[in-house]
C-alpha cells in the first residue's frame, strides 16, 4: 500500500475543485436536457469535452484546435460568473471543436485543444485502464486516455449524438445516459 506524500495536494477530494467539477457537470447536463432534437435524423446535438488539469501547461501533450477558442475571453473563471460560464459553454457546445482546458483554480484556457495519445511509456498505459465502451466515439476515447495522465484531475464529455454525460478519472469512467439526467441547473 502506497501512502500519499504529505506535500501532495489531493485535487480530486479538494472542496473547491469538486465544486468546479460539479459546476461543469451540471452545466453539461442542462445543455443536454435543453436540446430537444436528439431523435431527429441528420441532426447533431451539442457536444463538449472538458479537462480539469493541475499542471501549469498542457503544451507537452496537446495541440491547438485551429481557431477554436473560449468565447468569453474577458471572463474565464468558471466559479466567478455562473451565468457567463453557462452561456459560453452553450456556445462552445454548438459551434466549437476541441477540449476546453480548465485549471484547478477554475480558469479556462482560451485555446481549445486536441490531446495527443497517451504513450505506452507513460506511467499508466492503455492496457492498465478501462476498455473502451462500444458507445464511445473519438471524443470519449480521448477523454478516457487523457484522464489517466498524472496532471489531469478529471475529464468530462457531452455526446453530440445521444446527450450522454460522462465523467472520467484516472482511466475509469462513470456515464449517465440523457434519459437518466435530471435538470439541476440553478437560474
Amino acid at each position: 500500500m502506497t501512502t500519499a506524500d504529505p506535500l501532495d495536494i489531493a485535487y480530486r477530494s479538494h472542496e473547491r475543485v469538486q465544486e468546479l467539477i460539479d459546476r461543469i457537470r451540471v452545466c453539461m447536463e442542462d445543455i443536454s436536457l435543453s436540446f430537444e432534437r436528439w431523435e431527429e435524423p441528420y441532426v447533431t446535438g451539442p457536444g463538449l469535452y472538458f479537462a480539469v488539469v493541475s499542471g501549469p501547461t498542457v503544451r507537452n501533450h496537446a495541440d491547438p484546435m485551429g481557431n477554436n477558442r473560449w468565447p468569453d475571453v474577458d471572463n474565464r473563471n468558471i466559479l466567478d460568473d455562473v451565468d457567463g460560464f453557462y452561456e459560453a459553454t452553450t456556445e462552445v457546445a454548438r459551434t466549437r471543436d476541441g477540449a476546453v482546458v480548465v485549471s484547478v483554480d477554475g480558469v479556462v484556457q482560451e485555446q481549445l485543444v486536441r490531446f495527443r495519445s497517451y504513450s505506452p511509456e507513460s506511467e499508466r498505459s492503455r492496457e492498465d485502464s478501462s476498455p473502451y465502451a462500444d458507445w464511445m466515439g473519438s471524443r470519449h476515447m480521448s477523454a478516457l486516455d487523457t484522464s489517466a495522465r498524472p496532471d489531469v484531475v478529471t475529464t468530462m464529455t457531452l455526446s453530440e449524438e445521444t446527450g450522454r454525460v460522462t465523467v472520467f478519472e484516472e482511466g475509469e469512467y462513470s456515464t449517465t445516459p440523457r434519459e437518466q439526467l435530471s435538470r439541476t441547473w440553478v437560474d
